[in-house]
């Protein structure tokens, strides 16, 4: 469904995904099925998005962001894909940031350009990530910095790799979250 009050100049858009009101997404935009673009978002021309991702309100999308499957991106989070930005003075190339499978973003989230945010990484509100995130990975803060960790389920733990939840002790080993009695 795209609400009529939506300028949507891409047919590059999968099955079942909702545009809601008052969204601009420019024609060599990629998205994928199942995703939910919210009220005002604007998604410019070199912009994918992968399957079931949500963009809540007021995100804009810049040239160079990539997105992967099943991603949440906060209302108002702000990407930067040109670091050193002047006024009529255009990069040769945008350097947006990918976010990878799974991870979350908070509302009103800073993220630089050439960021990578990992697999289910989880970014807490108000941040300002300047760095790469690795998977798994709990970031927030401004800077942003590593507070913690976080299971494919959303569960949050502690450095300790404690559930506060299950009392399952988790390890990280090459920036996999495993379940320590997993460890062989």
């Amino acid at each position: 469904m795209i609400h009529p009050t939506s300028e949507v100049q891409t047919t590059n858009i999968g099955e079942n995904t909702t545009v809601w009101q008052f969204c601009v997404i420019l024609k060599n935009a990629r998205i994928g099925s199942n995703c939910n673009i919210n009220f005002s978002v604007f998604i410019e021309n070199d912009v994918v998005i992968g399957n079931n991702v949500t963009v809540k309100s007021g995100v804009q999308l810049w040239d160079g962001i990539r997105v992967e499957n099943d991603v949440f991106i906060g209302p108002n989070a702000t990407f930067v894909n040109n670091p050193y930005v002047r006024s009529k003075h255009y990069p040769g190339k945008h350097i947006g940031a990918t976010i990878r499978k799974g991870a979350s973003i908070g509302a009103n989230s800073t993220i630089m350009g050439d960021i990578t945010i990992g697999e289910y990484a989880f970014i807490g509100a108000g941040s300002v990530v300047t760095k790469n995130v690795p998977p798994y990975q709990v970031w927030y803060g401004n800077p942003a910095a590593h507070k913690g960790y976080v299971t494919p389920g959303g569960e949050v733990l502690g450095l300790d790799l404690l559930s506060k939840v299950t009392n399952k002790k988790y390890d990280y080993i090459d920036q996999q979250l495993i379940e320590n009695d997993q460890i062989s």
